[in-house]
């Protein structure tokens, strides 16, 4: 079965065949750098890190670009708490970001583009814009003109007529459209959107409000929009058509929109040929996110859970499916994360012991392990299906404990052959780490305090077979649970 990825643009699974058969491009929106990273960033993250992984083990090289927003009112908004000026600040929670991905282990992109580094091109492609009569100027600014891009809306599926304005500030007089866009604004950032970034009303003294970074143009003094940056970056690295960009779901409209109508009227090239989507991280029925202070930051998370249960929770659903972050889903992805180190640790350590033998066969094994990679490669191929993947390597991990369990002398060509499988399929493309210190407990007293509580939150519910369920598998693992009058213990 070859590899079909769901196409935002056209709403269809489609066959993925990129430019160059054996080199395909990829772009990631990446963060605009305003505060440290939160899971919702690290569950997309984890995603395009499995993309990317399963692109290569299909034999494909990849050039991953995955850019970095360090212009923006947000960040002008942080100066004097996090930075004394733009670049500071964007420059400190920069440096944060990158720390939460390499804890997450994510393979390093090819390059991380900034916008500061490619103002010179942002002005060169508004210049292209004006000049191709798709732009006009006003007082200083430059928006995009969407009248004179036919297909605009096509990736959102909005008639242009339906379409929200993309109005900013003051901004309706001087747009000759409600839904123009801003390719360059005049100025540096007003005192009443550094403000609204603040949870505030401007001073009285708007002067001394921070104004951000301004570059000289063409047309003034004056910043890059937001939506021309990414279309400049991109194009100037992976050139004027893509083969797969990625980004949150909430940013299909507008600015991927504006992506697609700029760079495909300054160039006349397709820009992306699969547009994917991932979908959104959500805490007590709402989005997680940084504006609306419902997030749990990387950081925090891994160090109270380890990046083995992350990835296993991130990963057990797949990327365009909406996800929980709840006690219960990550009680489960603990449990999932444990079983698949238990199983592997077992195996390993019974393939170095004498009773593996050379002659012993278990046929049931062996066929697992094969049916296991098939079934692996047949959901990698079905639009980077993790949550298929994934059950099939805990069907792996079921069938190697019972091999352990049943036997007294094991089939090591077997066992062998499975741990090959965890290691080529669990840590080279699912991202996990096997051998890590204390891979297979990981911070083990927390974990099953997590647990707990989500036991004592199903009977306190009223469903005990969950409970009950949650308890069987608690001494499954070895975790004997206690209930007394003075409440729940464990021992080990």
């Amino acid at each position: 079965m070859p590899l079909r990825v769901t196409n935002t643009r056209t709403g269809q699974r489609e066959l993925f065949e990129p430019a160059d058969p054996a080199e395909v491009t990829l772009y990631y929106c990446g963060l605009t750098v305003s505060d440290d990273a939160h899971l919702g960033h690290a569950r997309s993250w984890v995603h395009v890190d499995v993309m990317r992984r399963w692109l290569e083990h299909l034999g494909y090289g990849v050039s991953h670009i995955e850019n970095v927003t360090d212009v923006n009112e947000k960040i002008v908004a942080r100066i004097g708490d996090a930075g004394d000026s733009e670049r500071e600040v964007a420059s400190n929670y920069l440096r944060s970001v990158i720390e939460s991905m390499r804890a997450l282990n994510l393979r390093r992109a090819d390059l991380y583009p900034r916008v500061t580094e490619h103002v010179p091109e942002i002005i060169e492609l508004v210049e292209t814009l004006l000049e191709a009569g798709h732009a006009y100027e006003a007082d200083g600014s430059i928006y995009f003109d969407v009248e004179s891009f036919e297909e605009y809306g096509a990736l959102s599926n909005q008639p242009l007529e339906e379409l929200e304005s993309q109005q900013e500030g003051g901004e309706a007089a001087q747009k000759r459209h409600p839904e123009d866009f801003a390719l360059w604004k005049a100025g540096g950032v007003s005192a009443e959107a550094v403000a609204e970034h603040r949870d505030g009303a401007p001073s009285a003294d708007a002067a001394a409000m921070p104004g951000g970074e301004t570059w000289n143009s063409p047309w003034g003094e004056g910043r890059p929009g937001w939506h021309i940056e990414c279309s400049a970056m991109s194009m100037t690295h992976l050139g004027s058509t893509i083969d797969i960009h990625v980004g949150g779901q909430d940013l299909v409209f507008p600015h991927h929109e504006n992506e697609v109508a700029q760079s495909e009227a300054a160039t006349g090239d397709r820009f992306v040929r699969y547009w994917l989507h991932t979908a959104l991280l959500e805490t007590d029925g709402e989005k997680m996110s940084s504006s609306l202070g419902n997030f749990f930051r990387v950081e925090e998370a891994i160090e109270s859970l380890g990046v083995n249960v992350l990835r296993a929770f991130f990963l057990s659903s797949t990327y365009n499916t909406a996800q929980t972050y709840s006690e219960a889903t990550i009680a489960e992805a603990t449990e999932r994360w444990d079983r698949l180190a238990r199983a592997y640790d077992r195996a390993r350590e019974a393939l170095d012991s004498p009773a593996a033998r050379a002659m012993v066969t278990d046929e049931e094994l062996r066929e697992t392990v094969e049916t296991v990679r098939e079934r692996f490669h047949e959901a990698m191929n079905d639009d980077f299906n993790t949550r298929e993947a994934m059950a099939a390597l805990l069907e792996l991990a079921t069938a190697t404990n019972r091999h352990l369990d049943a036997n007294d002398q094991f089939d090591y060509r077997g066992l062998h052959r499975a741990v090959l499988t965890d290691e080529a399929y669990g840590e080279e493309v699912l991202g996990f780490s096997f051998d890590a210190p204390g891979a297979a407990d990981g911070p083990r007293d927390a974990l099953i305090e997590i647990v707990l509580e989500a036991r004592e939150k199903a009977r306190a519910d009223g469903d005990f077979e969950r409970a009950d369920r949650l308890r069987a598998q608690l001494t499954d693992l070895g975790i004997e649970i206690q209930d007394t009058e003075d409440g729940t213990s464990y021992r080990v």
